[in-house]
């Protein structure tokens, strides 16, 4: 299922980019943009595939540089395993377990090694960078994001397969989820297959570092995030 998705993004934008002669300068740019499409992040560290809609609103004060925001939401699910967590709680999950199994509560050979929580999670991103843009092709316009910052913000909600779990669950977080939100860095880019002078076809991915709760996970991540989709250009020709 995870690599669907992006078999999806790469053909389109190949069979786009392979319809359009790709010769001769842009001489018609517009000062604004808006996108929105289909969009996925994944980090693999955790286990996360997340489906979804990405947006960019964009200004360009030049023909080879384009200011935006952009803006991300997608759900998905997620998979922690033990050995993730934060040494404290590794420990204190150990002595749980090994209180639970001398209280009869636990089977002796309770599988420590194959534990995990599963969950279902939902994130929102929205960042701003600037984007340095190529527009030596007329049907084709690459683009790249040196910077991409912004802030993270997901929801995990925790769906313990069995009592156990459930318990060890209820041990480390209260309530039905667990909310964070962090600054994230990272680069990307893409290309618009040009359609007209005001519409386009983009395909596009970014990679950024984020270490969501930190209170429980000891290493950050990497996420990357794909999307796909149309561009509208409209303003003044720059």
């Amino acid at each position: 299922m995870t690599d669907k998705p992006r078999a999806i993004v790469i053909t389109l934008g190949i069979l786009f980019l392979l319809s359009w002669p790709l010769s001769g300068q842009q001489t018609y740019v517009t000062q604004f943009d808006v996108y929105g499409g289909y969009g996925f992040l994944k980090s693999s560290s955790v286990n996360l595939f997340e489906n979804g809609f990405a947006a960019q609103v964009g200004f360009r004060p030049t023909t080879w540089l384009s200011l935006g925001f952009d803006y991300t939401i997608a759900a998905g699910d997620l998979k922690i395993t033990p050995d993730q967590l934060l040494p404290a709680i590794q420990t204190q999950l150990q002595a749980g377990i090994a209180a639970g199994v001398r209280a009869g509560l636990l089977p002796p050979t309770y599988p420590y090694s194959t534990l995990y929580v599963p969950a279902h999670s939902k994130t929102q991103t929205f960042a701003l960078g600037p984007e340095l843009v190529y527009r030596h092709f007329k049907r084709v316009t690459i683009f790249v994001r040196p910077v991409y910052a912004g802030i993270i913000r997901e929801t995990a909600t925790p769906q313990p397969q069995d009592a156990v779990v459930k318990a060890l669950v209820s041990g480390l977080i209260t309530g039905p989820n667990k909310k964070d939100h962090v600054f994230f860095y990272g680069f990307g880019g893409g290309f618009d297959i040009n359609i007209g002078h005001h519409f386009a076809f983009r395909t596009q991915g970014d990679l950024v570092r984020d270490h969501l709760f930190n209170d429980l996970l000891k290493d950050a991540r990497f996420t990357a995030r794909f999307s796909c989709g149309p561009a509208f250009n409209f303003g003044k020709n720059i």
